[in-house]
């Protein structure tokens, strides 16, 4: 195994799984429940604030006592133990990686446990249920409180920073996610034509699985604790 000194890797639901968290895209997975039009659009939110309110309440109460699994702490051990960098990007809006131990993390699609102010753009910790009726710690108003997540029809968080990640790194590792949903589904291209060696680590083959110089296919829990041991002998 190469040494490699600036490692991008990117999450997806399918780590997560593992902990009991329920994914968004398989056949009984959320959206098989849901309309995302409903629940995960700014205009979802502006015509039925208590439905989508309701909708989130409910997801952070199934978080409440979910653990990291293997493949979390894998990688928070390498970050520990690497030499050179670590960044984790996550579409996950859980709090796993950091619970197991990672530090460098960028939330990408937002996180469950945090609550943004509409009004002053504040962003707090949270793990009560939000309402209409729920005023801002930081500014005082109420009905602009809602939860700190990218809903469809909005910009992930800190595209550039993650951009500029990939130009710079030498190893790019996809874990646990379908390949489907763009900007995510792009980084493997953007990592590939900076030069660096990719790498798919997922229960099944991605839409994506073509375009990785190499593909390992299993639980997540099994073959990421795998590749990490094999990455810091």
């Amino acid at each position: 195994m190469p040494y490699y000194e600036r490692i991008v890797i990117l999450t997806g639901a399918g780590i997560s799984a593992e902990s009991g968290v329920a994914t968004f895209r398989d056949k009984d997975g959320i959206w098989a429940k849901y309309n995302i039009e409903d629940v995960a659009t700014p205009e979802a939110f502006a015509r039925d604030p208590a439905k989508v309110h309701a909708f989130y309440n409910e997801r952070r109460r199934a978080h409440s006592g979910v653990e990291p699994n293997a493949a979390h702490f894998a990688l928070a051990r390498l970050e520990r133990e690497h030499e050179g960098e670590v960044l984790v990007v996550t579409q996950n809006i859980d709090a796993l990686h950091e619970a197991a131990g990672s530090r460098n993390v960028i939330h990408m699609h937002g996180e469950l446990l945090k609550a943004l102010c509409s009004h002053c753009g504040a962003r707090h910790p949270w793990r009560d249920d939000l309402s209409i009726e729920t005023s801002c710690p930081a500014c005082g108003l109420p009905a602009g409180m809602r939860p700190d997540v990218v809903w469809f029809g909005e910009m992930p968080y800190r595209l550039d920073e993650i951009y500029t990640a990939l130009a710079r790194a030498d190893l790019f590792l996809s874990i646990g996610t379908s390949g489907t949903v763009y900007p995510a589904a792009g980084f493997v291209a953007e990592a590939r034509a900076a030069g660096a060696h990719t790498v798919e680590l997922n229960l099944e083959p991605s839409d994506g699985a073509a375009l990785f110089h190499e593909t390992i296919h299993g639980p997540a829990g099994t073959v990421v604790p795998a590749y990490v041991e094999r990455l810091l002998r």
